[in-house]
């Protein structure tokens, strides 16, 4: 297997294509590429904070299976997706993709996450947040991104740093904003919950963990994210966690964080597949991981997160 194919295969399941790529503001407007950014909303009415000196420019692109992902964002954004009104229950989740902050898997763990959810009844905002800046040129990309990844995906020399502060902002002003908005959404804002992926796991936990008087998700989906142990707040939400044990990335780290919400005395909620891999998105054929959307949902409608007002 392609040592990048193999690198995203295990952070995302999305595969990076050597095609060319072109910055979003120079498609032609014909090509639709992006069709779910029509109704994108950026989450600040200037510059982002933090990227005021940023010389990136956005890159679109598809995966070697056909995929939409983006990369060097620096204009972040909610797109909303809204359930039929006969169905609506008034809760909402803010889906997060992951990429390991450096791409986003927008039509892996984004818009069919969020069609999935207001299939249910669940409104869904997906957030395209800031990342750590890529080189323009596809191959250097590709090449770096095997090298970062190499000795973790290998088993040979440990996982890299994944961290990006400007997407803890993003996440915290995406909460605001769906808050904000709840009644032009027909949206509880006391039900507004978080679903992440991998690095969008890792985003929804330091927007949950936040320091100060930042508000909260009402509940959070940490979606095969890093399982060491943390410092939880006495007021931390609900939380339902999954992972495949397999995962070669965090499979192998224990249970620190489940741990650290119960020492809490805070809910949580573990399911653990036998199989499945980093990455898994809706879940991957062959594998119990295919239940997870259900079993979220079961989760939430346990917790009283669906019922209608």
């Amino acid at each position: 297997m392609k040592g990048l194919a193999l690198a995203l295969t295990l952070l995302v399941a999305a595969p990076v294509s050597a095609q060319p790529v072109v910055p979003a503001s120079e498609l032609p407007p014909s090509f639709n590429l992006t069709p779910a950014e029509k109704g994108a909303i950026a989450l600040y009415p200037g510059v982002a904070p933090g990227s005021e000196n940023s010389k990136v420019a956005e890159i679109w692109y598809r995966t070697d299976n056909g995929q939409r992902a983006v990369r060097n964002v620096t204009r972040p954004t909610i797109t909303p997706f809204l359930p039929d009104p006969a169905k609506s229950t008034g809760a909402a989740v803010i889906v997060v993709p992951g990429g390991g902050f450096k791409m986003l898997a927008m039509d892996h763990e984004g818009w069919p996450v969020a069609r999935w959810l207001i299939d249910h009844g669940i409104a869904a905002f997906v957030l395209k947040y800031r990342l750590n800046e890529t080189p323009d040129n596809a191959e250097v990309f590709e090449r770096e991104l095997k090298a970062r990844f190499r000795g973790a995906l290998s088993g040979t020399g440990p996982l890299p740093e994944l961290k990006e502060p400007r997407a803890t902002l993003d996440a915290l002003q995406a909460l605001k904003l769906v808050r904000a908005n709840a009644a032009r959404w027909n949206v509880d804002p006391s039900r507004v919950g978080m679903i992440g992926f991998s690095a969008g796991a890792i985003t929804t936990l330091n927007a949950t963990l936040a320091p100060g008087s930042a508000p909260r998700p009402a509940f959070i989906g940490y979606i095969y994210g890093p399982m060491l142990p943390v410092t939880v707040p006495s007021d931390a939400p609900p939380m339902f966690a999954a992972l495949a044990l397999d995962d070669r990335l965090f499979g192998h780290q224990g249970l620190g964080i489940i741990e650290s919400w119960q020492k809490a005395g805070r809910p949580v909620e573990l399911h653990a597949y036998q199989k499945g891999d980093h990455g898994f998105g809706l879940g991957r054929a062959g594998t119990t991981s295919t239940l997870l959307m259900d079993e979220f949902l079961a989760w939430m409608n346990a917790n009283g997160w669906l019922a209608k007002e």
